[in-house]
Formats: structure tokens, sequence, C-alpha cells
């Protein structure tokens, strides 16, 4: 299949899939149907990638006080791209979040993508989860792809990985979390492109991460580094925690490594990025 792919967003996850594959990438700023057909004409891709999003400048809780511009960001600005898209027959792939569900880890049972949402608790959340309700309607009708992510984890240093916020924060909570490796996430969404996935697909790697686990990886290249650990429970912070399925993904064909197997790989790149700049 022939295609050209044109990015919507350039930010942290805009960029990577930029420098990744080499897709064309904007930055118009949408605020209507117009802005979206404008760089639509101008590219003439077959696919448009909606990169855009606004998690906070901190984290979520910066969305509790900017409900504008999260809700813009979230949702008002896919459906309009959506509506672009079914418009002049291009495919929509909606880079959507995993962090839409209560969990009950006594069930230890991983989230599956035909579950319905329910953590409305942050209102970043909620802007997540108006939006797959919308695309899910109008995916009747067009060629939409989701594909989920959640906490991203990257071998270069950015304040969006994981790695960077841990390192910084000096505590980890105590309870495994889906994580999605960067790399290892370009790869699958070229993947769900090439076969034409439609619909939703949780695009983390396989099992639930403990930060333990991530920050004994990185003392033990970075030996003097030290780290506390708290009580999941106790967090004064409102967030969700949960493991989700890949089988959907795993079912296509695509191999999904293990979380705890790119530890090393991503450690080891990130400090030999860190040390060059």
């Amino acid at each position: 299949m022939k295609y050209k792919i044109l990015i919507f967003g350039k930010g942290f996850m805009g960029q990577r899939l930029h420098e990744q594959f080499g897709w064309a990438i904007t930055d118009r700023r949408v605020n209507g149907f117009a802005d979206v057909l404008e760089e639509i004409e101008r590219h003439k891709p077959t696919h448009i990638v909606n990169c855009i999003g606004h998690t906070g400048k901190h984290n979520v809780d910066d969305c509790e006080i900017d409900k504008d511009r999260t809700l813009q960001a979230n949702t008002f600005v896919p459906i309009i791209m959506a509506d672009a898209a079914y418009r002049t027959k291009v495919k929509l792939v909606h880079i959507s979040s995993g962090c839409i569900y209560h969990f009950d880890y006594s069930k230890q049972k991983p989230v599956t993508e035909e579950e319905a949402p329910d953590f409305f608790d942050l209102y970043y959340s909620r802007t997540k989860i108006y939006t797959e309700q919308a695309l899910n309607i109008m995916a009747r009708k067009s060629n939409i792809l989701i594909a989920r992510i959640r906490i991203p984890l990257d071998n270069r240093p950015h304040p969006k990985n994981i790695l960077d916020k841990l390192i910084k924060y000096g505590k980890v909570i105590d309870c495994p979390n889906s994580v999605t490796y960067v790399p290892d996430f370009c790869e699958m969404l070229h993947h769900l492109i090439k076969i034409d996935g439609r619909g939703i697909f949780n695009t983390v790697n396989k099992y639930g991460l403990y930060y333990t686990q991530l920050m004994d990886t990185y003392k033990k290249y970075v030996p003097d580094f030290k780290y506390d650990v708290m009580d999941y429970r106790a967090l004064p912070l409102v967030r969700t925690n949960l493991v989700m399925s890949v089988k959907k993904l795993e079912k296509t064909g695509f191999t999904v490594r293990k979380i705890q197997d790119v530890l090393d790989e991503c450690v080891r790149e990130y400090l030999k990025q860190r040390g060059s700049k």
C-alpha cells in the first residue's frame, strides 16, 4: 500500500514520529475545519495523524485549571479532524490515552479495548473519553484508527518522558502500570497503518511496569542515584493506575515486547543521549 502521512502537532509524540519515519508534520493551529482542510489540500496525504493534545504544563492537574484549553485540544480538535478526514476521504489516526479507566488490582485482569471507559475523576481523562466516544460513532462511516498510549517511556531525555520525571521526583509508587516505550510505539503505529488497522488499539508494552524496576535499572548505571517508594493508595493526587491488554494488537501479527525487556536498552541510550547534550 502506498501512503502519504501528515502529522498534526509538533509536540513530544508528533516530533518523535516525524524523526523516526520522516512523515510530513505541521504545527498549524486547528480552530476550525478550514485549518485542517487547507493542510490536507496543501500536503495531499492519505493519512493524517493527530498528535495534538494538552496534558498540562507540569502534569494533568494543570488541566483542572485550564479547562477551556484542555477541552479544545483534547476533544474539539480531534472531532474537527475526524470530520475533515471524512469529507476528504482521508484516514484519521488519532493518538489517544489509556488513562480513562478505574482498575481493580485484585482481579489482575488487564483492560481490553472493548471495556467502556469509566475514569471521570480527572478533567484530562474526561476529555479523552468524550473524544473516543465521538470517534467511535464516526468510525461507522469513516476510516479511523485510535491508538491508546500510556505513560510514555523514551530512550531520549524529554520533560514528558516518565524516566526524566521519576529521576527528578526521586519517589515512585509501588504498583504496576502499563507503559508505552516510545521506540516500540513508533513501530506499533507504523504496523497498524500498514495493515489498515481500524478502531481502538492499546499501544503499550506487554505487562505492567513497577517503577522500582525502572529505577533499579537506572541505578545500575548511575550507582549514586537514590529513590524512595510510596504506597500508591496514600497518594494525595488523583491518578489512574492500570494494566492494559495487548492481545488485540498481538492478533494483528505484531510482536509486543515485555516492558521489562526494554529497560536496559532504554536507560543505556538515554544516558548516551543525555551525555551528548
